[in-house]
């Protein structure tokens, strides 16, 4: 099995990137933060220890998590940011994990994750691409596309960590800051360049064992 890691800060577009691969052959994406949708709906043990968190202003009228609540909470505060990835990065990275057990060996998966790099899900991928976009670009797209204000994506834009902390842990830099035109030309040769790397070594492992 072959496994991409897709990571990069806040609506840069790693999901037009994910969307590509899947055109390029594919077999699943796992969504971390779909992951975390579903924990935060129905994982009992994550509702719990988000209620002795932060307590039930978090959880709207039906009993859902209000996520606008809790991410104006998180992105304001380090500590309650921590907090929060302290509950949900074991729970998204032993689900990723369990997805990942169950797919053919000859899968090419790709796992998209924002904090890929910040906890263990980048054990579990053989290279690391960030996507990357400018920053008004950023702005726009979650004040515009996520009925986010100013401020809140502005917060959201420096709780997040810079491209150069991971610089020596990524393989892979998507600019999609352009046309998706030049987006997808840099899809198609880094997957080819893996997939060519993969088949290259494949054939030194048979090599070896002859």
């Amino acid at each position: 099995m072959l496994t991409i890691g897709i990571t990069g800060n806040i609506a840069c577009g790693k999901s037009t990137v994910d969307a590509m691969l899947r055109t390029m052959g594919a077999t699943e994406v796992l969504d971390a933060d779909r992951v975390v949708h579903d924990l935060l709906r129905a994982d009992p043990d994550v509702r719990e220890a988000l209620q002795r968190a932060f307590g039930s202003e978090v959880f709207a009228a039906d009993g859902s998590v209000d996520r606008t609540k809790l991410g104006t909470i998180v992105f304001a505060d380090p500590h309650a940011l921590q907090a929060l990835e302290g509950i949900l990065h074991p729970a998204v990275r032993q689900a990723i994990r369990g997805r990942l057990a169950a797919m053919p060996e000859d899968a090419l998966v790709v796992v998209d994750a924002v904090k890929l790099l910040e906890g263990e899900l980048a054990a579990l991928v053989d290279q690391v691409w960030w996507v990357t976009a400018r920053v008004d670009q950023q702005i726009d797209r979650l004040t515009t596309g996520r009925g986010l204000s100013r401020e809140a994506a502005l917060a959201r834009l420096h709780a997040q960590p810079s491209l150069e902390q991971f610089r020596d842990r990524v393989q892979v830099v998507i600019d999609n800051s352009g046309q998706l035109a030049h987006t997808r030309m840099q899809v198609e040769i880094a997957l080819n360049d893996l997939l060519a790397s993969r088949g290259q070594r494949e054939a030194r492992g048979r090599n070896g064992d002859q």
